[in-house]
Order: C-alpha cells, then structure tokens, then sequence
C-alpha cells in the first residue's frame, strides 16, 4: 500500500515534508504573533510551558515510533524472514565480488521465485546493489572483507534485465564494477 515511501527519492521527500510543513507553519505562526500581535515579554507561567514542551515531546516520539513501526515489514531482514519461513522454493545465488568485477554463480533468473543472494568481498569494500530495469534501486549491500557472507532474499516481480554496480568506492575502475541479472517470466 504504502511501498512508493520506501523505494523512491520522492517518497522520502513526501514522509520528510509531512515531518517539517507543520512544524514551519507553527513556528512561522509564533514568529508572527510575537512579532505583530504581543511584542511584549511572554506572561505564561513556566507550568504551562513545560506542559506544552512534554506535549509536543510526546507528539514527536508517537510520530517517530509510529512512521518506524510501519516500516518494519519494508525492512529487508523481514522480508527475508518472511520469505525463509514459508515453503517457497528459495534458488541460491553465490556472488563474489573482486577487484572490479562480479563472480556470480547464475545469472538466469525467474519472476516469482525468490532468490538469495550470499555475496561476500574477497579484496575491499565493495557494494552489491540492484536496480530494476526502470533505474530504481531494488536493494543494495555493504561487503567488507574479512565477513565470511552476507545474504538477502528478493523476490522479482517483473522480467527483465536487472543491473549490478558496486555503490562502495574501490578503487580505479570502481565505475566499470557492474553486472547484469536476467529475469524471465515463468514458462
């Protein structure tokens, strides 16, 4: 329902304004009234400020704690959970990836069945991330050398050619660090 929040620049940008526009607008609001209206030194008690400073504190965290528990099942060590407990046939994927290039196991993949991905980097940091055919970011990985795998479970939903770059600078030819997954629609 609410996916477009999460996989997207604009998404963040809408959950970002719905935080700031009414803050802006009250703030705006107390500038106008001490500015124009009631110049003069506040008479309010300092019992009703700490009132309204809890208020507001309460209003922030039920916010803060409201926006994070509705994303927890956009996290993807949930969905990778999810999809572990059910009875799906999980196809396994091993990637390796290494000065500037992807060692990956399989690169023919199906819409519908869920894949894991266990990468690992054997020299530096690299990245691991995925976009769909559109340019929009799927999921990215962090691999530091040294752990021994890292995996994640993604389900495609559409065919076609889904790119791999490495979004962790590393070295040189970081730029050419890229590969592709091609995604088939079920026979």
């Amino acid at each position: 329902m609410l996916d477009f929040l999460y996989q997207n620049a604009g998404g963040a940008f809408a959950v970002m304004l719905v935080f700031q526009v009414p803050f802006l607008i009250v703030f705006l609001y107390i500038i106008y009234l001490k500015a124009y209206k009631n110049p003069s030194p506040s008479d309010t008690k300092a019992a009703t400020l700490s009132q309204m400073e809890w208020a507001w504190l309460g209003l922030v965290i039920t916010l803060f704690l409201a926006f994070n528990l509705l994303s927890i099942k956009y996290m993807p060590q949930i969905a990778t959970a999810r999809v572990e407990a059910s009875a799906a046939e999980i196809q396994d994927i091993d990637v390796s990836a290494q000065s500037w290039a992807y060692q990956i196991s399989d690169r023919q993949l199906q819409v519908g069945r869920p894949v894991r991905f266990s990468v690992k980097s054997v020299d530096t940091v690299h990245g691991f991330a995925v976009y769909h055919p559109d340019g929009r970011m799927l999921f990215t990985m962090m691999l530091i050398p040294g752990v021994d795998t890292s995996s994640i479970i993604h389900t495609f939903t559409e065919p076609g050619t889904y790119k791999v770059r490495c979004l962790e600078y590393c070295g040189i030819a970081h730029h050419a660090m890229q590969d592709a997954l091609i995604v088939a629609a079920k026979p």
